[in-house]
């Protein structure tokens, strides 16, 4: 008889004993009883020599052992609200409206029944049963997609940081994607665009009736900004805070650059972090001089080239929760449902997959990766396999 032997590995430890000659039994560590704090184990038994069973050990340790460094690592000790809690205040190359939009997502898990849950112990079923619960309660099925992507990012972050070996939820299902908002069609944006002209037009023959007229001059500027905005953005497909922060000398001719965008109030780099270049319609660089002209005669020295801002001096830039509120007002006003400012990028998106230019529908948006183009304009995709289906037809009916 030999004396047991605790053999350790780096993914388990085990120990090992002869119980009569040539007959081993290997038990592995397998688990972690958090309400006992002690190991789980399984015991096998293995028969011949000392080599052969120290052989056997290794691989069931390889396969199925959790090394007892887990049981004093932080994945032991950590709740899922604690990991998310340190997820968050790493240091990640996110945009402030992504911080603050994954901070609150946490916060709303941390306080979550599967919040408590301990790291180590969280499996799968935990998340799809915490899913269905949310479902069930009314939680809106953006909410519910954002709240699980938000925390198989921290999972994955746990195990790139050494926190965790391995990620429960990869390569799991989530559940499904909101349905993306519908652009705005051709008929509303024309629809826009007319009740849009109209009301500037108004504007300015009563500010031109009264030059002295403080209130007049502020409402002849922002209805004419009203009506730039709806032809910038259904032309461009920008994004709203792009669009916030357009300067006149981004402008070229008819080559816009889009080079800056603002998140959640900061100053930076596109969504993307590129810039990039688009040709606008010809009507629109008019519209665009046309603006810049007038109230060049008709409002004080500009102290900047913000294209949208709150007044004709131009001292700062609109910001980005500003003109969708404007546009908001303009598109009820207009008589249009749920008028929302980012269903112009759709729009421009839809027309452009409808015309079979998804690569340029991706350029002028901005999207690293034309699935993103598609996924939520795909709907616009013309069905165009008549032809197939008259082969197939006649191919079923030939005798």
């Amino acid at each position: 008889m030999v004396s047991p032997v605790i053999t350790s590995a780096r993914r388990g430890s085990g120990s090992l004993r002869e119980r009569s000659p040539g007959i081993w039994e290997i038990r592995v560590v397998v688990g972690f009883d958090p309400v006992l704090a002690r190991s789980v184990q399984r015991s096998f038994t293995v028969h011949g020599d000392a080599h052969q069973a120290r052989r056997r050990q290794a691989e069931l340790v390889e396969g199925l052992g959790i090394s007892r460094v887990l049981f004093t690592s932080e994945a032991a000790r950590m709740s899922v609200a604690e990991l998310l809690g340190r997820w968050a205040q790493a240091a990640h190359r996110w945009k402030p409206a992504t911080v603050v939009s994954h901070t609150s997502v946490a916060r709303a898990l941390s306080a979550d029944g599967v919040g408590r849950r301990r790291l180590a112990l969280l499996t799968p079923g935990d998340v799809v049963a915490a899913t269905l619960r949310w479902q069930v309660s009314g939680v809106p099925a953006p909410t519910v997609c954002g709240r699980w992507l938000v925390l198989r990012s921290a999972l994955s972050w746990a195990v790139g940081e050494g926190i965790l070996r391995s990620n429960p939820l990869a390569g799991r299902r989530g559940p499904p994607r909101p349905t993306p908002r519908r652009h705005h069609s051709v008929a509303e944006v024309r629809q826009l665009l007319s009740f849009a002209e109209a009301r500037a037009a108004q504007a300015t023959a009563e500010l031109l009736a009264d030059p002295s007229s403080a209130r007049g001059r502020h409402q002849a500027f922002a209805a004419d900004q009203d009506l730039l905005l709806v032809r910038l953005a259904a032309d461009s497909g920008a994004r709203r805070g792009e669009l916030a922060v357009l300067r006149f000398a981004d402008l070229d001719g008819r080559v816009l650059s889009i080079e800056r965008s603002l998140s959640h109030g900061v100053l930076g780099s596109t969504k993307s972090g590129r810039s990039r270049r688009i040709t606008l319609g010809a009507t629109t660089v008019v519209m665009v001089q046309s603006h810049l002209r007038t109230w060049e005669r008709l409002g004080p020295a500009p102290l900047s080239d913000w294209l949208f801002a709150p007044g004709p001096e131009r001292g700062t830039h609109l910001s980005a929760d500003a003109l969708s509120h404007r546009f908001a007002r303009l598109g009820r006003a207009a008589g249009i449902d749920q008028p929302a400012l980012h269903r112009l990028r759709h729009s421009v998106a839809t027309h452009l997959v409808n015309e079979g230019k998804l690569l340029k529908a991706q350029a002028r948006l901005g999207h690293r990766d034309p699935s993103t183009t598609l996924r939520p304009n795909s709907h616009a995709t013309a069905l165009d396999d008549q032809d197939v289906a008259d082969d197939l037809d006649a191919l079923l009916n030939a005798r």
